[in-house]
């Protein structure tokens, strides 16, 4: 594995953290692409903490919400009823770390 400090912003704001991100040293595949299904990286936690941001890439509050894994999907849909939610993060529940973006279709 490599590890390497990674911003998942596209600019600078009170909200654009930076924190690490693992990487395969190898090849290997690449997941989500290929079906709308839970990855399998979001299989590995009994919960995930999921957060709404706008097009400016701020927090839509009221949209954070700790989800057990099974729950994921459904949160997804529901949060994204909210026309003003452009992306969300997935985020470990424990420790906060960005997991993945998920974008609207």
């Amino acid at each position: 594995m490599l590890i390497l400090a990674h911003c998942p912003f596209g600019s600078l704001h009170p909200y654009a953290e930076t924190g690490p991100i693992f990487l395969c040293a190898d090849s290997c595949p690449r997941g989500g692409d290929e079906t709308p299904a839970v990855p399998h990286i979001l299989r590995a936690s009994p919960d995930y903490l999921i957060k709404g941001y706008n097009a400016k890439e701020r927090i839509v509050y009221g949209t954070g919400e700790v989800v057990k894994t099974p729950d994921i999907s459904l949160k997804i849909e529901k949060t994204f009823e909210n026309p003003e939610i452009a992306f969300l993060h997935v985020r470990s529940a424990r420790n906060n770390c960005y997991q993945v973006r998920i974008e609207r279709d």
